[in-house]
């Protein structure tokens, strides 16, 4: 047999490649522990700061807080909206959180009925994690302290205090500052300002029509952080104030609007619907936007029942609608100076005399003047002084519909305004050739008969309140074009005002005319508005303008008299009137739904009230109201006799004349 052989190549091959692989592996491994020697140093010697900020923030978070939202002040710096401390109740949605079980406990402390809860229940499931829903806002003292004692044994209930908004005024200025709201789903947006997380804040309000709506933004401010110390899974253990990040309030808003004149005006209203506006005949400013019947803005903020909005959406006399703007009507005779103005820019002489005799046949039928009997022999003075309905009607149909409606549309009539907040303002109805023509597909034709009414503000004509002021301001001043301004100043920054404005496009002596036909109608004792138009603030006098607006035909009835006549079918009541007349500072138009027969019967008093406190609230008209009037000459020889003057006859007014002007 043959021995075996050995290889030594074979083995010292073998052990070299072990002893390279080793070396390969130990390298990898020196490599690999240098590295991590390497970071680990780098982590402990130059990242410490970072990482003990990183590690304190694990300890530590912050809880957004809303900015106290901006206030809201009259032209004098009255407050007509802020902000007030809240009680409020929140659950936040926890891992271990039964919200229906924690809601029936709260049950116990607060009013939270079945459905409350269940639909609270539904917010608190789909709101994130541990973001708080809001329960119950403006707890008393009682409740909110009986939620704190128990604080321990409720997770994720947190009872504390907020601020809420509050309108001091109620209904006084609903209309025009709107109110705030919980934010909805519809408010959310991806991008924009809309995307701030600030908006899921239980405390957060976003504006809801008017000022709150249209500035919201500026209203808002800018939210802070309340850093609060949280534990292992991320509840609040105690608040460290001193890292506390400040809330940066909303801007101010200051508008033109005078809280005294404003809440006259629907003191005045009474259970009336209708509009208010004041304007001054100067500057644009709007002293006042009453809307009547008005609602508790104070009431949204906390949230309506379905039963309680529905009472206020299905009231006959819309307390939800803004009839400043929105609300539009026949302006009947306060229409009048307007035609008038048409007329003498078309050259009729105003010296020319109409006969009115109550009746007037034309076109098949009679048109009849509102007084029985008629007022004789008419200049156009005089058919303002008494509203002649005969005399405009022969004056319209003289000159056309596109006079008047180039007229009217000088004076502000079938236009918006921008005052700065939204209001889905209504147009109105102008009418003309040319807008008939697109209107009216029916019958697109202007048609005699249609200036007829037309002449007498009926027919294919429609105003608001806000519309009538400016024409009476723009009358009044008699030069400007003005354009009415409700928002002062936005944080300290004044807004346009309403003066830079236009010419207007009138002769001089024609918008002097008219103004003296509306003198006479408020301080001539046979004017329509006579009795009801004086002011008893010293030489002040008020110029102004009956109307009455029809509802509805009175062609086959013998009578107009509201007597028996439900609310609906009455005719308006409006009233414009400017003052002082020798120097206009402020116009108004007053407009009384369904009030009856007559302007002068329940609009002109009304207006004779409301612009009683504007000139007061003026310092030079003041002044003026209160400087003595001169005393009367007396003879020297009755001096010297050492008798008393005889005392001035004053002739008591006439009674009001039968019936009132349209």
């Amino acid at each position: 047999m043959s021995e075996p052989s050995i290889f030594f190549s074979e083995v010292n091959e073998r052990q070299g490649v072990f002893h390279r692989r080793t070396f390969l592996l130990g390298g990898f491994a020196g490599l690999g522990l240098a590295a991590l020697g390497g970071r680990l140093a780098h982590l402990q010697l130059v990242e410490t700061q970072r990482y003990e900020k990183l590690s304190a923030s694990n300890q530590f978070n912050f809880r957004l807080v809303a900015a106290p939202r901006g206030l809201i002040v009259d032209r004098n710096g009255a407050i007509l909206a802020s902000n007030r401390p809240n009680f409020r109740l929140l659950v936040s949605r926890e891992e271990d959180l039964d919200p229906k079980a924690t809601l029936k406990t709260l049950a116990a402390f607060v009013p939270l009925d079945d459905a409350r809860q269940a639909r609270l229940a539904k917010d608190i499931a789909r709101a994130p994690k541990r973001s708080p829903v809001s329960v119950m806002e403006d707890m008393s003292w009682e409740e909110f302290s009986a939620i704190n004692v128990r604080a321990p044994e409720l997770p994720g209930v947190t009872a504390d205090m907020g601020e809420v908004r509050v309108y001091p005024h109620g209904g006084a200025f609903a209309h025009v500052i709107g109110y705030v709201a919980k934010v909805n789903k519809e408010d959310l947006a991806p991008t924009g300002p809309n995307s701030d997380p600030i908006l899921l804040h239980p405390g957060f309000r976003i504006g809801r029509q008017g000022v709150e709506k249209a500035f919201d933004l500026d209203l808002r401010g800018k939210p802070g952080a309340r850093k609060v110390e949280v534990d292992a899974n991320g509840r609040e253990v105690r608040q460290d104030e001193g890292g506390d990040i400040a809330a940066i309030p909303g801007k101010e808003i200051q508008l033109t609007l005078d809280v005294d004149v404003q809440n006259r005006a629907l003191e005045v209203m009474g259970d009336e619907s209708g509009a208010i506006v004041v304007m001054d005949c100067r500057t644009g400013d709007l002293l006042c936007m009453a809307s009547s019947p008005s609602f508790d803005a104070n009431r949204f903020v906390r949230g309506l029942s379905g039963p309680e909005y529905r009472a206020l959406a299905l009231y006959d006399r819309k307390p939800l609608l803004d009839k400043v703007m929105n609300g539009t009507y026949p302006p009947g005779s306060t229409f009048k100076p307007t035609v008038a103005l048409a007329a003498l820019e078309a050259g009729v002489d105003p010296e020319a005399r109409v006969n009115c005799s109550g009746g007037w046949y034309y076109g098949g039928r009679t048109w009849r003047c509102w007084k029985r009997g008629g007022h004789g022999s008419q200049n156009m003075h005089d058919a303002i002084k008494n509203s002649c309905d005969i005399y405009f009607y022969q004056t319209a149909l003289k000159i056309g519909p596109d006079h008047i409606a180039k007229a009217a549309h000088a004076m502000g009539f079938g236009q918006t305004f921008d005052i700065g907040i939204p209001g889905n303002q209504k147009k109105g109805v102008v009418g003309s050739t040319e807008w008939k023509r697109k209107a009216v597909k029916r019958e697109p034709v202007w048609q005699p008969g249609d200036s007829v009414s037309y002449g007498i503000g009926q027919g294919y004509v429609a105003v608001n309140a806000l519309q009538l002021a400016v024409m009476t301001a723009r009358l009044a001043n008699s030069k400007k074009a003005l354009n009415p301004r409700l928002i002062k100043s936005v944080g300290g920054v004044e807004m346009p005002r309403g003066d830079a404005a236009i010419d207007l496009p009138f002769a001089a002596e024609h918008l002097k005319y008219v103004r003296g036909g509306m003198e006479a109608v408020a301080n001539d004792t046979s004017g329509t508005a006579f009795r009801q138009s004086q002011l008893g603030l010293g030489d002040i006098k008020m110029a102004g303008k009956t109307g009455t607006a029809q509802v509805r035909s009175f062609d086959k009835l013998a009578s107009r008299s509201s007597v028996g006549v439900t609310w609906k079918l009455k005719d308006h009541n409006l009233f414009i009137a400017f003052a002082p007349y020798d120097d206009p500072r402020y116009a108004l138009s007053v407009i009384i739904e369904h009030g009856g027969m007559g302007g002068a019967t329940a609009a002109a008093p009304r207006a004779r009230e409301v612009m009683r406190v504007a000139l007061l609230k003026d310092p030079e008209l003041r002044a003026r109201i209160e400087k003595p009037l001169p005393l009367p000459e007396v003879p020297e020889s009755v001096i010297m006799e050492g008798a008393a003057p005889e005392a001035p006859i004053v002739t008591p007014p006439p009674p009001a004349p039968p019936g009132e002007p349209t």
